[in-house]
């Protein structure tokens, strides 16, 4: 027998760094880490997103007007007169009380784009990516959110009864509603929650959403 099936009998597996003697304890490393499934199950946060076109936008436009506004000053300094739109709007400011309309809709839609960018630059976004449970570091995961809706709302129509659903999933909730045709609607409601428990739970979400069910007839054929 040789050196790498004596190691893979013994539990251990090929390495590609060439420390030690080339192979690793199974599912850990030479210096003793574990990655085993079930050893610690590590934090699944959101997806960040990479929000390239608000980012370009923002930093074009403060390019531009940071350059003009500099070349300016230079131009100034080397004893040019200043621009006209900037003597023109030093007189405005200079001559217009604050409080006049346009002031405050410029003001106010200055300070809009701020908090809009804020939000931007605060909250991870990709809200249909749903994060899913991570057994390792090493290793992330997401779920898509209509393939859930789609996963859940097939299992809805698999319950005796049931003759259509609509699912809206979110971060924290599922919201199903199921018109039957016949059973007891308690009936329906009970074998749904059942169902969608378990289905939610197959979804391996890192953060399990709560379930809202609502059964209702289906309108009458006139």
């Amino acid at each position: 027998m040789d050196d790498a099936d004596e190691a893979f009998g013994q539990g251990r597996r090929p390495t590609l760094d060439g420390n030690g003697d080339g192979y690793d304890d199974e599912y850990g490393d030479d210096d003793g880490r574990r990655d085993a499934p079930g050893a610690g199950v590590a934090h699944a946060g959101r997806f960040w997103s990479f929000r390239r076109v608000p980012a370009a936008l923002t930093a074009l436009i403060l390019l531009g007007a940071t350059g003009l506004l500099l070349y300016d000053i230079a131009a100034v300094r080397a004893g040019h007169p200043a621009m006209y739109w900037r003597r023109a709007l030093a007189d405005q400011l200079a001559r217009r009380p604050l409080d006049e309309l346009w002031i405050l809709v410029a003001a106010g839609v200055a300070a809009l784009l701020g908090l809009w960018l804020l939000a931007l630059a605060l909250t991870p976004g990709l809200r249909r990516l749903l994060p899913m449970r991570r057994e390792s570091a090493s290793v992330r995961a997401g779920l898509d959110r209509d393939a859930a809706e789609l996963a859940l709302r097939d299992r809805a129509m698999e319950v005796s009864g049931v003759r259509s659903a609509q699912v809206r999933l979110r971060r924290s909730r599922a919201r199903v509603s199921a018109a039957a045709h016949f059973r007891p609607l308690d009936d329906v409601r009970a074998d749904l929650e059942r169902a969608l428990g378990d289905g939610i739970g197959e979804l391996g979400l890192a953060r399990r959403p709560g379930l809202t069910v609502r059964v209702h007839r289906p309108p009458k054929k006139r």
